[in-house]
């Protein structure tokens, strides 16, 4: 809604009075700090008279003089009469010639316009405090206390929020693989569209609504998408955006967000990872007060003495488990929907969304790059297709092909390429058997996802990779499939021992990823029949943030599940490595000479 009156802002005014400021001040104290010598009437009559003065010039209108003496000296001095002092000079200037014949006074009389002192004190003193004493009254009539409504001049209460407008172009068609939550947020605009119709039944509309799920999953898309369906303004903010190193600036901020949404309202408010001021409080060490003063004034405004009519809150957040039980409690966050990784099915239609505007060729099927991108989130599908499109501009083809899409697949994994990394035939044959370690292992294990790709061409931080894809997204796995997953990750170090009786770092992270497997099989999972079915959280911060105290004789029991999990994959991938030491060579000299073998490539080789 624009304002009809237009103000001039606030910057304009203050950069116009600045410069007649500066050269106010600069007038002052030009004057204080000059080196004048300052004489009476009398004083300047007698050095005329003791024919001290070489030249003058004196202007006849403001009276005004300036005198050099014959030592040298210059001398400023304004005459309190200006005839008297023209008559006095004029019999000096005579008295002088005749006493110095070959050197005549120098003179000069100007006419100019005749100024008062009264002038001179309102220039030089009266109005720079008058510019000064109006720059002050500005600054006091817009900085009110740190925070305030009426801060213009220094906004640091001011809500950072961006009004994304009514007119919003992303609808519920532009987003895919969410189809319930959907349904769910479709209610929220029918709040938002015709709230009489729940009013009317005594129906309290919803306050808030609390999206969770890993990043990337689509949760500020469809906070986008809700507004844009009900056509209603739409505030968006980051958590961290109300936190700032002054106490109080953060809850000024959400007074001044809500403050505007009333103004618009119906209206959605829309924070993005809420965590960054709606942890716990007193959960951390030393406290953090801007943090809990902020929170409280969150939890105010959405349920407090103030009725919040048509104001809708929706918030984001991937760590639910962090937030204040105050926070999330009906009242204030009604309903929380939780937005996970989309299945086959919808992969396949959020592929087919960010498809638009591009080429592809006939080779390309969404299908069956749904399928190759399991537990892929809907970020890093459109992030495939952009980069299959870069691969495509840059060999200057006309469409996007499958090859395209699967190297993109892989890059957006693995990172890029390093085709240009030099490296010696030992380390080469060290990664081709390493790598063919993983591959076999994979391909006996009954439970694990079948093998993709294998490459020994480095792409970011690993040397050579191993990639599996799974025919469907599970939602639970069982022990055995964790424990032969354990196998496939120890496979390239023992095939590397078998080979050459000797082991490298390059399994290091297979090893991290292995220990952490185990781990949570024992203290997460309850998969340890020594253990027992117990949930044992022995982060670093569990004992802090929980105060949980486990035995040493617990600790010790885990320590000792956690190595025999880890001996037990080692034993059975060991066992299949020997079994199949003849496919072992076949495949890693296969992959020395190629450099990378795809699925089909090395299910052939296994004949």
């Amino acid at each position: 809604m624009s304002n009809p009156k237009k103000k001039i802002p606030k910057g304009i005014i203050f950069f116009l009075t600045l410069p007649i400021i500066i050269v106010s001040l600069y007038i002052i104290f030009a004057g204080i700090n000059s080196n004048r010598k300052y004489y009476n009437y009398s004083e300047i009559v007698n050095k005329f008279k003791n024919h001290e003065v070489s030249r003058f010039e004196m202007n006849l209108g403001s009276g005004d003089m300036e005198i050099q003496t014959r030592m040298g000296e210059i001398i400023h001095y304004s005459a309190p009469s200006t005839k008297l002092m023209c008559l006095d000079i004029k019999d000096h200037i005579e008295s002088y010639d005749k006493a110095h014949p070959n050197e005549p006074m120098v003179y000069n009389f100007v006419r100019g316009a005749e100024t008062s002192w009264m002038f001179n004190a309102f220039i030089y003193v009266i109005l720079p405090i008058l510019l000064l004493g109006f720059l002050m009254w500005l600054m006091m009539r817009k900085v009110t206390i740190v925070g305030g409504d009426n801060s213009k001049l220094f906004p640091f209460g001011k809500s950072r929020a961006k009004n994304q407008g009514e007119n919003s172009k992303v609808r519920f068609d532009c987003v895919a693989g969410v189809e319930e939550e959907k349904e769910e947020l479709a209610e929220v605009v029918d709040f938002l569209k015709f709230p009489k119709k729940y009013t009317d039944l005594g129906a309290r509309i919803p306050k808030g609504v609390l999206l969770v799920g890993p990043p990337g999953t689509g949760k500020t898309l469809l906070a986008k998408a809700v507004a844009g369906e009900a056509g209603v303004p739409f505030y968006s903010i980051s958590g961290s955006d109300f936190v700032e190193m002054y106490v109080g600036v953060g809850a000024s901020r959400v007074r001044d967000l809500f403050g505007q949404a009333k103004k618009t309202s119906p209206c959605l408010i829309f924070i993005d990872e809420i965590d960054a001021v709606g942890r716990k409080r007193g959960s951390s060490i030393g406290g953090h007060d801007e943090r809990e003063q902020t929170l409280n004034q969150l939890l105010v405004e959405m349920d407090g003495f103030e009725t919040n009519e048509g104001v809708i809150v929706i918030a984001a957040t991937n760590r639910a488990d962090v937030l204040d039980k105050a926070l999330v409690r009906p009242g204030r966050f009604d309903r929380s929907v939780y937005i996970g990784y989309p299945d086959i099915k919808g992969r396949e239609d959020i592929l087919r969304i960010h498809a638009k505007g591009k080429p592809f060729g006939a080779d390309v099927k969404f299908k069956d790059v749904a399928k190759a991108t399991a537990g892929f989130t809907g970020a890093e599908l459109e992030n495939i297709l952009n980069e299959a499109a870069l691969l495509a501009a840059r060999k200057n083809q006309k469409v996007i092909t499958k090859a395209e899409v699967d190297d993109a697949t892989v890059k957006v994994v693995m990172g890029p390429e390093k085709r240009s990394h030099i490296i010696t035939d030992e380390e080469k044959k060290i990664t081709a058997y390493h790598e063919t370690g993983h591959a076999l292992v994979t391909h006996y294990c009954p439970t694990q996802d079948p093998v993709m790709e294998i490459s020994i061409i480095p792409r970011g931080y690993a040397g050579g990779y191993t990639m599996s894809v799974p025919d469907k997204t599970p939602m639970y796995y069982s022990s055995t499939k964790l424990q032969e997953e354990i196998s496939t990750l120890l496979a390239g170090l023992i095939s590397e021992k078998l080979v050459f009786s000797d082991i490298s770092t390059g399994a290091s992270s297979d090893l991290k990823r292995a220990s952490s497997l185990a781990r949570d099989m024992v203290t997460k999972y309850g998969m340890s029949s020594s253990v027992g079915p117990l949930f044992c959280d022995t982060s670093e911060n569990s004992f802090i943030e929980s105060g949980k105290v486990y035995s040493e004789e617990l600790i010790s029991k885990i320590d000792s599940e956690v190595s025999n999990f880890i001996n037990l994959g080692y034993l059975k991938a060991k066992e299949i490595l020997e079994e199949h030491i003849d496919l072992l060579h076949k495949i890693a000299d296969h992959l020395m000479t190629k450099e990378k073998l795809n699925g089909d490539e090395f299910r052939s080789l296994l004949t």
